[in-house]
C-alpha cells in the first residue's frame, strides 16, 4: 500500500457519517438505577398490588432472608420468586407495612436489601457493577498518542502474522479478534465492506481495523481514505489514523487499516473486541449498507474488558 495514502484524521466524527439518536424518555421514578456498593443497605419500596424486580449485572449466587416466602405458600412477609442461575428476582408484599432484609450473593460479595412495604413501590431496580478500583487511573482520560506512534500501530498490526510465528512475545498483550466469512458485513449499492480482523492495543486505547472493499460495478470507485468510522451501539467513533488508497477498482478488491482511538469526547472507549461493530465509509456514491447476520466471533482478546 502506498505510503503516501497514510493519512491522519481528528477525533472528531465525520459530518458524512453522523446518525440521529432516539430521544431519551423521561425520567420514570418507579424505575431506578443505582451502583452496587457493599458497605451500603439500600431500600426498596414494594407493595402487595404491584411485583418489584431487582436486576444484578450477573448471575445470583445465593438469597438468604428472614420472614421471605419462597413458594406458593403465602407464610411470610414478602414473597420472592427466584430462578437459580438468574441474575434477578421478583418480590411483593405480603402482609403490610411490613419490614425486612434479603442479603444477596453476587461475585464473591454480600449485597444487603432492606424491603419495606410502601403505598409507592420501585417496580423495577437495576444494579450497576461497582467501578473496577484497576480501571478507574486508566478510565480518566484517553492516551496521549502521536501521529507517528499511531502509524507504528498500523504497521504492527500488519505485521501480526509474522510476529505471531517469529515474536510471539511482542504481541503478548495484543487483543486480536478475526471475522467469519460475511460477519459484521455492510452491503452498499455499489460495494461491499467488510471487517477481516480487528486489534485492540490496550495502552493506548486503539483499536485498529482491517478490512476488504469488493467493488461490485464496472467503474472504479473513489472513497476518502480519512472516512472511516465505527458503530458501536448508538456511539460512533472516526478514525484517528489510516492506511488506505482511496480507491476501489472496477470488479476488484482492495484492502486497508484504520484505527480508532480514545473517544470523541476525549475519554477512553475501553471497548471489548466482544463488540457488535458496524464499519462506515465515507463514498459519495454510497448509500446505506445493509447488515448480514452476526456469527459468533473467534477472539483472543488479551487485556481488554
Amino acid at each position: 500500500m502506498n505510503p503516501a495514502a497514510k493519512s491522519i484524521s481528528s477525533y472528531l466524527l465525520l459530518a458524512s457519517v453522523t446518525s440521529c439518536l432516539p430521544l431519551q424518555a423521561a425520567t420514570d421514578a418507579r424505575v431506578r438505577e443505582i451502583e452496587l456498593d457493599e458497605h451500603q443497605v439500600t431500600s426498596i419500596p414494594v407493595s402487595s398490588t404491584r411485583v418489584t424486580t431487582v436486576s444484578f449485572p450477573g448471575t445470583i449466587t445465593a438469597i438468604d432472608g428472614a420472614m421471605i416466602s419462597t413458594g406458593t405458600k403465602a407464610d411470610g412477609l414478602f414473597q420472592l420468586a427466584h430462578l437459580a442461575g438468574s441474575p434477578f428476582f421478583s418480590v411483593r408484599t405480603l402482609v403490610p407495612h411490613s419490614e425486612t432484609n434479603v442479603n444477596v450473593r453476587w461475585n464473591q460479595k454480600t449485597y444487603i436489601l432492606e424491603l419495606r412495604d410502601s403505598p409507592e413501590p420501585v417496580l423495577s431496580l437495576i444494579f450497576r457493577p461497582p467501578p473496577d478500583p484497576s480501571r478507574t487511573a486508566l478510565s480518566q482520560s484517553a492516551p496521549s498518542v502521536t501521529p507517528a506512534g499511531l502509524l507504528g500501530l498500523l504497521d504492527k498490526a500488519k505485521a501480526f502474522p509474522l510476529l505471531k510465528l517469529g515474536a510471539a512475545d511482542s504481541i503478548r498483550d495484543l487483543g486480536h479478534r478475526a471475522f467469519a466469512a460475511d460477519e459484521a458485513l455492510s452491503d452498499f449499492a455499489e460495494f461491499q465492506l467488510q471487517p477481516l480482523e480487528v486489534f485492540r492495543f490496550e495502552a493506548q486505547d486503539t483499536l485498529v481495523f482491517h478490512v476488504k472493499l469488493t467493488n461490485k460495478t464496472e467503474h472504479e470507485i473513489k472513497y476518502r481514505p480519512d472516512g472511516f468510522a465505527v458503530r458501536v451501539d448508538a456511539e460512533l467513533y472516526g478514525q484517528s489514523v489510516s492506511d488506505a488508497s482511496g480507491i476501489i477498482p472496477a470488479q476488484g478488491e482492495t484492502e486497508a487499516f484504520f484505527a480508532i482511538t480514545g473517544t470523541p469526547t476525549g475519554g477512553r472507549n475501553d471497548l471489548s473486541l466482544k463488540n457488535e461493530f458496524t464499519v462506515l465509509l465515507d463514498c459519495p456514491r454510497a448509500t446505506t449498507p445493509s447488515r448480514s447476520s452476526i456469527t459468533t466471533p473467534k477472539t483472543n482478546e488479551g487485556p481488554s474488558k
